[in-house]
């Protein structure tokens, strides 16, 4: 690509950091859920989807911290349970477990065991997430000890608001519970410790499939299939509490600042619809933003999705269109080898990493909106 062609890709776009992949908007008039399901789906996009901490984060700041305000969790009365990681971004498969011989049992009594625990061997036993036990935590940012074994009793939902207030989460996914670091440390476990793992029935109004969940200790929010919806309860942990639907509350929307298009295009034709229609296409600086797009991407009808990610001959680099610089990374394996006519595409299904595609290839794509 010629360096006047990347200068006309760059040209007006705005600085990505300084744009928001979504946007909370907080209302201050009082709903039912359902109401206000219908109210934000006509005037914005739906009600607000949370998927880790940072959200809520920003859900805080726009109401102030001052009401219980509805949020876009619900829990249906005709679906089944599903298993998910506690960890944000790590996807349950149900064909990469490591259950104990006849788990998961739930006891003889359906509905009951929704959290799981380790055996010293790290087998998976489910439980009743109520009852109290060791736990482990993971740790994103200790370069040296990235678990740790918690010798503190605690129910599972207590455990799981103790790791993200001290480490980054309970432990999740296979790849964490492979690692020999982990091995040793349960060497020394001398009782059954939690890990991330739990199940419900609660489901997002726009169909993701975000794990993500802050519920306070009230055992009624481990029943399933209540036919309840859920709030943010901005107390001092801001926690999550179920109630009737029914119930009249204020509550949040948000505005999706991305959008999947279904169309099969090449590359440039790609940029040039998004820009044309929207703003730009998509681009990925954080694994926030990754999750997030990734959601979009499980939706498309072709094995990979456009970004606005573009491999620059010439000067031998790859840049966002956007004018961001590429920090953050999600390349599959051996694919970060340079060549000329590439641009980057997620794939749609798997872990959603990173591919390097000939612009000439036809697939669906993510744009931004201003």
């Amino acid at each position: 690509m010629q360096w006047s062609l990347i200068l006309l890709f760059l040209m007006g776009q705005c600085c990505f950091s300084d744009c928001q992949l979504y946007e909370y908007l907080y209302i201050k008039e009082e709903k039912t859920w359902t109401e206000a399901q219908q109210y934000c789906r006509e005037k914005h996009t739906d009600l607000a989807t949370v998927s880790n901490m940072t959200d809520m984060k920003r859900l805080n700041i726009s109401a102030g911290g001052q009401r219980d305000v509805w949020i876009g969790l619900y829990d249906p009365k005709d679906v089944n349970r599903t298993w998910y990681w506690s960890l944000p971004g790590v996807e349950f498969n149900e064909s990469e477990t490591n259950w104990n011989t006849g788990e998961p049992t739930d006891n003889g009594n359906p509905g009951y065991e929704n959290c799981g625990f380790l055996y010293k061997n790290l087998k998976w036993v489910d439980t009743g997430c109520q009852h109290k036990r060791y736990f482990l935590c993971y740790d994103e940012t200790n370069r040296t000890q990235k678990y740790h074994l918690i010798r503190e009793m605690k129910t599972w939902q207590e455990a799981q608001r103790y790791c993200r207030r001290k480490h980054t989460d309970l432990i999740s996914g296979l790849k964490q519970l492979q690692d020999e670091e982990l091995k040793n440390v349960m060497n020394s476990a001398d009782k059954e410790t939690y890990f991330g793992l739990f199940r419900d029935t609660w489901r997002w109004s726009d169909g993701s499939s975000f794990s993500f969940r802050h519920w306070n200790n009230d055992l009624n929010n481990q029943k399933y299939n209540s036919g309840q919806c859920a709030m943010v309860k901005f107390n001092k942990n801001g926690s999550w509490k179920n109630n009737g639907c029914t119930v009249k509350k204020q509550f949040f929307c948000y505005d999706d600042k991305v959008i999947l298009i279904k169309k099969k295009m090449n590359w440039e034709d790609a940029i040039s619809y998004c820009r044309a229609h929207f703003h730009d296409l998509v681009t990925v600086t954080n694994l926030d933003e990754q999750r997030w797009v990734q959601e979009k991407a499980k939706k498309a009808s072709t094995p990979f999705v456009w970004m606005g990610l573009r491999y620059a001959c010439t000067l031998d680099l790859w840049f966002w269109v956007s004018d961001e610089v590429v920090s953050y990374k999600n390349w599959a394996s051996d694919e970060q080898m340079d060549d000329c006519d590439m641009s980057g595409a997620m794939e749609t299904g798997g872990k959603h990493r990173w591919f390097k595609r000939n612009d000439s290839e036809g697939f669906n794509f993510i744009c931004s909106r201003k």
